[in-house]
């Protein structure tokens, strides 16, 4: 048993039928036990600004980290706002709140201003959770967390198994939760997310203190917590699936069209942009540059169960992009920042490219010393920029400030420096 599971032995978690075993959650047989029901029931779901002032109350008086959940609708709805908001916290229990009735959540964040908050992939609901006016100033993620510990699994299903010892039900993880009334089981599955939350955070912290790990958990974390909104992406129709195969500069003038007009759309109808018109329908009306209605409604996307008035938008969307000069249409591939993809280093700059390997093998061989995925380490654009231009005199210090400038945290800085100043300095073979 690990320490992290010893931690969860001895904590009070609780189950359907009372007390857990106690070995902490697993059966006498060694398997995990199903948690099964939140341990004081299904709270009500907070849908007034009365019962919402109870709950800042309540959980503004409360003890300890305060674990936060958010569910959203992708694939169902636009963009990715929060459809449930779930919390826990010692000395307030558990709440449901529905920021569709109580959009402005900026009161419980105030309250909770300065308490850890407790997130599995906080990167995931940090966005929506900012959105409706929550945003911590301390936090703990316990996907993270595992990851620098080196668990192979970091789901909150495999973590709180491994860990805790019990079974969550993750049959409802991609639902429309836009539904309303959400159904009781959907209910039962958002109180149980954030349940054990808590316990796990407590577990895997005893267990990067063990591996010597805690500090540069805590240093990831802040850097969360402290990262500013990201910057809107740039041309983001250049991300549609199957767009390797779009070549010409009028082909992507339709992807371009295509993709703004499904976008608007999808924002009037607050629908996924997938369920108005495929990445695929787009590419292929792209490729094939179709003159009439009757030519798009013969394309993989465009079929029988697309009316008439909407082959018209489509084939409208093509037809400006025909009307369009040759510099009004877009360039082939992006502006890119920085160095070239590193499959074109080798024609480009053979030292480069000689440089990378050597700097990727030893950023491998320590992620692997330090039992952790590499990109958790060090970010690979940074080791990248430092190996297309490395600082004109290639000593640790200089190293060191190269990391420290593209973001690396101080102890990915300690840790990767004298490995990355050896690679950059190595002389070829």
């Amino acid at each position: 048993m690990t320490d992290a599971q010893e931690t969860a032995a001895a904590s009070s978690l609780r189950t359907t039928g009372g007390a857990p075993p106690d070995d902490g959650g697993s059966t006498a047989s060694g398997a995990p036990t199903p948690l099964l029901e939140p341990r004081e029931g299904i709270p009500e779901v907070i849908a007034d600004e009365a019962s919402l002032a109870e709950a800042i109350a309540a959980f503004a008086a409360g003890s300890g980290p305060v674990a936060v959940d958010a569910e959203r609708a992708s694939g169902y709805r636009y963009g990715q706002r929060a459809y449930l908001v779930q919390l826990r916290r010692q000395g307030a229990g558990t709440a449901l709140i529905d920021p569709v009735a109580c959009p402005d959540l900026s009161a419980l964040g105030e309250a909770l201003s300065g308490v850890e908050w407790v997130l599995h992939a906080a990167t995931q609901d940090l966005p929506c959770l900012r959105e409706i006016g929550m945003v911590p100033t301390r936090l703990f993620d316990t996907e993270l967390a595992g990851r620098l510990a080196g668990f192979p699994r970091v789901g909150l299903g495999a973590m709180v198994e491994g860990v805790l010892g019990f079974v969550l039900e993750k049959g409802h993880s991609a639902v429309d939760w836009s539904t309303r009334p959400l159904p009781e089981p959907w209910l039962r599955y958002a109180a149980l997310d954030v349940e054990l939350l808590v316990d796990l955070r407590d577990a895997l912290e005893k267990e990067l203190d063990r591996q010597g790990k805690l500090e540069w958990a805590r240093q990831e974390f802040d850097a969360i917590a402290s990262a500013p909104p990201p910057e809107p992406r740039k041309d983001p129709w250049r991300r549609t699936s199957g767009m390797h195969k779009v070549r010409r500069r009028r082909q992507l003038g339709v992807v371009r069209e295509l993709w703004q007009t499904r976008d608007r759309i999808a924002q009037r109808r607050d629908v996924s942009p997938g369920k108005v018109l495929s990445d695929a329908a787009i590419v292929e009306a792209a490729l094939a540059l179709p003159t009439t209605v009757q030519a798009l409604a013969a394309l993989n996307g465009f079929g029988h169960r697309t009316g008439r008035r909407q082959l018209e938008q489509w084939q409208a969307a093509v037809d400006r992009v025909r009307s369009l000069t040759e510099a009004q249409l877009p360039l082939p591939g992006q502006p890119v920042a920085g160095p070239p993809p590193p499959r074109a280093w080798a024609d480009k700059d053979p030292a480069a490219a000689a440089r990378l390997s050597a700097a990727r093998a030893a950023v491998s061989a320590l992620a692997e010393e330090l039992n952790m995925p590499q990109e958790n380490l060090i970010a690979p654009d940074s080791v990248r920029r430092v190996c297309w231009e490395p600082p004109a005199q290639a000593d640790e210090s200089a190293v060191a400030a190269a990391l420290t400038g593209f973001g690396a945290r101080p102890w990915q800085v300690e840790q990767v420096t004298p490995a990355l100043t050896a690679a950059l300095t190595a002389k070829p073979a």
